[in-house]
């Protein structure tokens, strides 16, 4: 069916009408647990301050000049990674304890914190106490990953990004096969399941597990959501509908910086971010597959059900898809249109246009996520800082649409991401304690980025074909994730140049801005559902 003739459909059926909100609200608000998801660990690995355990019960502590009775009253003091912290056991043994090792002076009359005798070294065989000022207990102090054990707790966040890559192959996949809503319903339910499940696990690796399964669940909502609303929705809001249901997303990173906040224990932490998808598995039985789809399959008589009863909920006019089809009849995509990945290399202009969109996908996602991540490293309160990243997003997405309309799809991207390079070197020449100055340059790049974010899973959506636009979205967002398994990688390596972040989001958003102007614009156009006119699409752009 042609591009105008669905348009004519949306025109009498309505192009938002009350079927469509419903619709709309429901498939959003699950979008709340996308983010929360993606978002959890940045409070589940948090390194507390930390020291091996002493072997015994303690009588007094003391570090640098203060002495005290217990240990969890010292952490105050201890702000140098070098400080050691000198015990007096029960049984007269002194002890220094470091972050990595521990020490027994073989003088037990020597109680001062200098001491210059002979001491004999061991392991952290007993454990580790930690800093319990913030938090009660983390994954890092559940399954003690720390010292040599450290890298288990970076691999967190990358391995998550991983199972994230590989649900948007997986499910954008699918969905071209078996449909949008089968989709929906099935990772929802996953969300739930495993999000629950990484809450009551009993080790590291059953929790990494639980943690990848979600991933690849919670990735593929996320990139079938956006094909699923766009093709629910009429040219007229298309636009906005799409785009603010980034905002859903902008919220589970606030609802992350609330429940931190008043949550200290991990796994209460994580069964109460896993709750939200609640609502959603009521409802989502609800959801009618899309008509687009049902039509690309040839099973037009479900199609027209859809239609009915979109138009009694809108209370418009019904219309009989008979009088389309018989103007222009569905065809069943070949096996390489539907299902080829090389479909995404129809022809040099569309193979060009694939890899420009993936490294914006690459690009948006590592900015995103950086400036995420690395909210909680700029000094003051972190929770405020992760709640601002959040914040932020919604007027960005606000700017999006307002900017598309006037100035179209592909200026707004081409400045969004000269606007975060460019404040991606501010953020390098704030002073360190210029905390305040600094969260405000980083919400300013985030502001950016977050508008390439949101704006790239529309225009990726009106660049592609009906039979292919789900394949379309699922490579671009499988691209991102390699973007986001980067991101906090780089965030690791900033212990070698605290700017390696800033300057590689800078660097990707300037090349990406300049090779945007390549793409045609696809303001004020119908979808495509054809190669040829998504080829046409190029050819108009190089006459006009």
């Amino acid at each position: 069916m042609g591009s105008g003739n669905v348009e004519q459909i949306f025109d009498r059926v309505g192009h938002f009408g009350r079927y469509q909100m419903f619709i709309y609200l429901t498939c959003a608000f699950q979008n709340i647990s996308c983010g929360i998801h993606y978002l959890a660990s940045v409070f589940m690995i948090v390194l507390p301050k930390h020291a091996c355990s002493p072997p015994g019960n303690v009588s007094r502590v003391i570090l640098h000049n203060s002495s005290m009775w217990r240990l969890d009253d010292i952490w105050n003091l201890f702000t140098n990674y070098e400080d050691h912290i000198v015990v007096q056991l029960q049984n007269g043994e002194v002890w220094e304890l470091k972050r990595c090792s521990r020490f027994r002076r073989d003088d037990k009359s020597s109680f001062d914190y200098d001491y210059n005798g002979h001491k004999s070294g061991f392991a952290c065989f007993d454990g580790y106490i930690y800093d319990k000022t913030k938090w009660d207990s983390t994954v890092v102090t559940q399954w003690d990953l720390v010292c040599n054990r450290e890298w288990y707790a970076k691999l967190i966040q990358p391995v998550f990004m991983v199972g994230v890559l590989l649900g948007a192959l997986v499910f954008g996949y699918l969905s071209d096969r078996v449909g949008r809503r089968l989709v929906l319903w099935s990772t929802s339910l996953g969300m739930y399941l495993f999000g629950i499940g990484a809450a009551f696990t009993l080790d590291y690796y059953s929790f990494m597990l639980a943690r990848f399964l979600l991933a690849i669940v919670a990735s593929g909502y996320l990139v079938v959501v956006f094909v699923y609303v766009t093709e629910f929705t009429g040219m007229n809001v298309r636009t906005w509908a799409s785009i603010q249901i980034h905002s859903f997303f902008a919220i589970g990173t606030m609802v992350v910086a609330l429940t931190g906040y008043f949550v200290r224990t991990w796994w209460i932490y994580q069964l109460i971010l896993s709750t939200v998808t609640v609502p959603f598995v009521f409802f989502c039985w609800m959801l009618p597959e899309t008509p687009f789809w049902l039509l690309s399959e040839g099973r037009h008589e479900e199609a027209q059900t859809v239609v009915d009863t979109m138009a009694k909920w809108n209370k418009a006019g019904t219309c009989k898809l008979s009088e389309f089809l018989s103007l222009d009849p569905v065809k069943k995509p070949s096996q390489f249109q539907g299902q080829n990945p090389s479909a995404l290399f129809y022809n040099w202009n569309i193979g060009t246009r694939t890899l420009i969109v993936w490294l914006i996908w690459f690009t948006g996602c590592l900015g995103f996520y950086s400036f995420s991540f690395n909210s909680v490293n700029l000094g003051g309160n972190e929770y405020l800082n992760l709640f601002l990243m959040g914040a932020v997003e919604i007027p960005a997405y606000i700017f999006v649409c307002l900017g598309m309309n006037c100035m179209g799809r592909r200026l707004v991207l081409f400045l969004s991401l000269i606007t975060s390079a460019v404040f991606c070197g501010v953020v390098m020449v704030i002073p360190q304690n210029q905390h305040v100055w600094r969260v405000v340059a980083t919400m300013a790049g985030k502001f950016a980025i977050g508008s390439v974010f949101g704006l790239i899973y529309l225009y990726t959506a009106e660049l592609y074909p009906t039979v292919v636009r789900t394949r379309a979205m699922g490579s671009g967002s499988m691209v991102s994730r390699a973007g986001s398994i980067v991101a906090p990688i780089s965030l690791y390596f900033s212990s070698i140049w605290i700017f390696i972040p800033q300057l590689l989001v800078g660097i990707l958003c300037f090349v990406s801005g300049l090779l945007t102007l390549k793409l045609p614009e696809t303001r004020g156009k119908p979808l495509v559902n054809t190669w040829e006119e998504a080829t046409k699409q190029d050819e108009q752009e190089g006459s006009s």
